[in-house]
């Protein structure tokens, strides 16, 4: 049973075989009258403006009538069954919310997915034999904010990106959207598609909102970033960032550009918005013996300079300071500054608590990626120590070029540089 709304697909139910009641209303009148007629002994109830008062009236009219109840947002409901599906569902948030006789159906042990993602999934790993990422972008069938093209345009700035469009008919500025894709090969608009799923198999990273689209990609274990764009997204957005996840209260270019679009596993953490616990991370390890021998100033930085420059970096543009992590892990921290004719300087130290192989080869493939593939620069700098040979190598490795050389307190200081037309293929 549904309404006949602006947008709606309900020639899907058509299609899926299932029988389909117009309603003209939202009046219980109509609906109860419908149950009568059909002998309905459960009714499923997945709708906003139901509320348990409707709920309440629906069993009184028809009292052996069953009610199961979806819910996401944590209202209160007058049901016999109560759904939420939601891998961030807590049962014992609803204490007060249900009649006692209730049975609760909570969180990821009840997630709703669909055949396609299970038979997707085990057909998974699939590794692209294209060299270009592809992006999976679902800003919900309705793209109500309109995001698809604005994401899409901060995706433009990667020249290593393929992507997958996810939307609907009910999209009112779809037509705005085929419009901006028309003639863009590395783009596909997927409209009404039955292959969410293998989409979702075949790509690299997923651009989504915190809606039940989490708990599928979250179900087929794909890195993310999801975007909020309505109220009723709020619990799966706060349980995403409070376990660590890529998410934005809103739409911003620039964080969305700085994401771990380029790395499916690495992630660029501001300076600038780093924790109070982070931001001590950070500096016990810029104090660390095996950083300090390396830096131009080896003396000991104290906690109220360390804080005074974070605070500096928040109304600079001349440096960038980021703390990366891989996966779980904190790994290191890399740094741009001296900006000059499409050109900058940056700069790494590893975390020397933490014993990992590659861990410089991964924080200067990160550099380089995000110097020419979100700075848009031509070219990258460095200056490292003579006597620093593991550092010599590696940069080597990249495709570095030493131009010029220099003494510091009787240490020779090499320069060295990169251009983008000549980087190595150990970024790619």
């Amino acid at each position: 049973a549904s309404q006949d709304l602006e947008g709606n697909i309900n020639h899907k139910i058509i299609e899926s075989g299932y029988k389909l009641d117009l309603l003209k209303s939202n009046e219980i009148e109509e609906l109860s009258d419908l149950i009568k007629k059909e002998s309905i002994e459960l009714i499923v109830i997945d709708c906003y403006a139901i509320d348990a008062e409707y709920e309440k009236e629906l069993k009184i009219q028809n009292p052996t009538l069953k009610i199961l109840s979806l819910d996401d947002t944590y209202e209160k409901h007058y049901c016999d069954i109560l759904l939420n599906h939601n891998i961030y569902a807590d049962a014992k948030k609803y204490k007060n919310l249900v009649p006692k006789s209730c049975e609760l159906r909570c969180g990821e042990k009840f997630t709703l997915i669909r055949d396609e993602f299970i038979r997707e999934k085990a057909k998974m790993p699939c590794k692209s034999k294209e060299k270009k990422m592809r992006v999976f972008l679902a800003m919900g069938g309705a793209d109500t904010q309109n995001l698809n093209p604005k994401i899409l345009k901060a995706l433009k700035k990667f020249d290593n990106i393929k992507a997958d469009v996810v939307t609907t008919t009910a999209n009112k500025n779809l037509k705005e959207l085929k419009k901006y894709v028309k003639n863009k090969k590395w783009i596909t608009l997927h409209i009404n598609t039955n292959k969410m799923a293998k989409l979702l198999r075949k790509s690299d990273f997923a651009i989504i909102t915190p809606s039940v689209t989490a708990n599928e990609v979250c179900f087929m274990q794909k890195p993310f970033m999801a975007i909020k764009t309505a109220d009723n997204q709020r619990e799966m957005y706060k349980f995403l960032k409070k376990n660590g996840y890529d998410v934005m209260n809103k739409f911003n270019a620039k964080i969305c550009l700085i994401s771990n679009l380029t790395m499916t596993n690495i992630k660029l953490l501001n300076f600038t918005e780093l924790s109070y616990e982070l931001t001590l991370m950070v500096l016990s390890w810029r104090n660390h013996d095996k950083v300090r021998k390396y830096m131009f100033n080896q003396d000991e930085i104290s906690l109220k300079n360390h804080l005074s420059f974070i605070e500096y970096l928040k109304t600079t543009k001349e440096k960038l300071y980021f703390l990366v992590q891989q996966n779980d892990d904190f790994i290191g921290v890399i740094d741009f500054y001296n900006f000059k004719d499409s050109s900058c300087e940056f700069g790494l130290y590893a975390n020397p608590e933490m014993k990992l192989a590659g861990i410089g080869k991964i924080l200067t493939e990160s550099s380089i990626k995000y110097a020419f593939d979100i700075l848009k620069l031509s070219s990258l700098k460095l200056e490292v120590f003579s006597d620093n040979a593991k550092a010599l190598g590696l940069y080597k490795s990249f495709n570095f070029k030493e131009y010029a050389q220099k003494k510091i307190d009787e240490k020779t200081l090499i320069s060295m540089e990169l251009n983008n037309k000549e980087k190595t293929n150990e970024d790619s």
